[in-house]
C-alpha cells in the first residue's frame, strides 16, 4: 500500500492537544493521510462489512439501518500506517500517557435510511473522570467518504463528557428532558477523505439520520492509559506472522492475543440503548 502521509514539520502542541480534549472533548486533523489511503480503507471496509452480516454475530445493530463491527487489525491494508502515525502517538501520549495502549479497532456504518441515535456515551464514565477529572481513554474515527449534510453526520455536544451522569440509563443515555442542552451545544462533523478526529467517547453524542443513499462507513481506533478496562469489551487479536512484522514500538501499543490462526469475533460491545429496532 502506498501511504504518502502529509505530516506537518513542526511538533504537535501538547497544550492544544490537552486543552481540546479535556475541553470540547473532540479534535481533529485535516489531511492526515491521502485520499487514495481513504479510498483504500473503504474498499477494505465494504469486503469485511458484507462478509460480517453474512455470519451470526458478525455485525452489532446500533439503531436501525446502523451497524458496528469489530475487526483484527490486519484485515486492513493501513493498520500500521495509522496506529503509528506521529500525530496519533502526540495525542496518546500526551492525553494517555506513554505506556497507553490500542484496544479496539471496528467500523460503524450508517447506512441511507438510520435514524437520529439518541443523545448518549459509549459506556458509562470511569471512576478516574468521576473523582479524578482524568480522561483514560480516546476514540480515533477516519471517515472513508466525504461526509456531507445529508448522510447522517456525527454529532457532538462540546465539553460534556463531564457531565453528571447519575440520572442517565445506564449512566450512558441521558432522560429527554435533558436534550435541550446537547442541542444548544451541538455540532455536526463532516470530515474529508483523509481527515481523522479522535475524541472521548463519554462526550454526549449521536449518529444523525442519513437521508442520503450512500453510507457513512467510519473507522474506529480505541486507545486506553494504564488501568483503564475498555480492553475487557472487545477481542484484539494478531497473528503471529503479523505481529513478528510490526515494528517494536507498536507491539507493545497493543494489549492483544497473539494466534496461530485468527479467530472468528463474535461482536461483544453492545450497547443496549442504541438497539432501536431491526437494523
Amino acid at each position: 500500500m502506498s501511504v504518502n502521509l502529509t505530516i506537518p514539520t513542526q511538533q504537535y502542541d501538547p497544550a492544544e492537544i490537552m486543552g481540546a480534549l479535556y475541553g470540547p472533548g473532540i479534535l481533529g486533523l485535516k489531511g492526515a493521510f491521502t485520499r487514495e489511503f481513504a479510498k483504500e480503507l473503504g474498499e477494505d471496509i465494504a469486503v469485511l462489512y458484507e462478509e460480517a452480516l453474512k455470519r451470526p454475530g458478525g455485525a452489532v445493530g446500533r439503531g436501525p439501518k446502523r451497524h458496528y463491527v469489530e475487526i483484527h487489525p490486519e484485515d486492513i491494508r493501513g493498520f500500521v500506517e495509522l496506529a503509528t502515525h506521529p500525530w496519533v502517538k502526540a495525542v496518546c501520549e500526551t492525553v494517555l500517557g506513554p505506556d497507553y495502549k490500542i484496544v479496539e479497532i471496528g467500523f460503524d456504518v450508517p447506512n441511507p435510511g438510520a435514524e437520529n441515535q439518541p443523545w448518549h456515551r459509549d459506556f458509562p464514565a470511569p471512576e478516574d473522570t468521576v473523582k479524578g477529572r482524568r480522561l483514560n481513554s480516546l476514540a480515533f474515527n477516519l471517515t472513508t467518504v466525504d461526509v456531507e449534510p445529508d448522510m447522517g453526520p456525527f454529532e457532538i455536544a462540546p465539553g460534556t463528557q463531564w457531565d453528571d451522569a447519575s440520572a442517565f440509563e445506564h449512566e450512558m443515555f441521558p432522560p429527554k428532558e435533558f436534550y435541550s442542552r446537547y442541542e444548544e451545544r451541538a455540532e455536526q462533523k463532516m470530515p474529508k477523505m483523509g481527515d481523522i478526529s479522535v475524541r472521548s467517547a463519554l462526550t454526549i453524542h449521536r449518529g444523525t439520520a442519513n437521508r442520503s443513499d450512500k453510507a457513512r462507513p467510519v473507522l474506529v481506533l480505541g486507545v486506553d492509559a494504564p488501568g483503564a478496562n475498555n480492553h475487557e469489551r472487545h477481542d484484539l487479536q494478531v497473528t503471529k506472522a503479523f505481529y513478528e512484522k510490526l515494528p517494536d514500538d507498536l507491539k507493545s501499543r497493543l494489549l492483544c492475543r497473539i494466534v496461530d490462526e485468527l479467530e472468528v469475533i463474535v461482536q461483544g460491545h453492545t450497547i443496549e440503548g442504541l438497539m432501536m429496532g431491526e437494523a
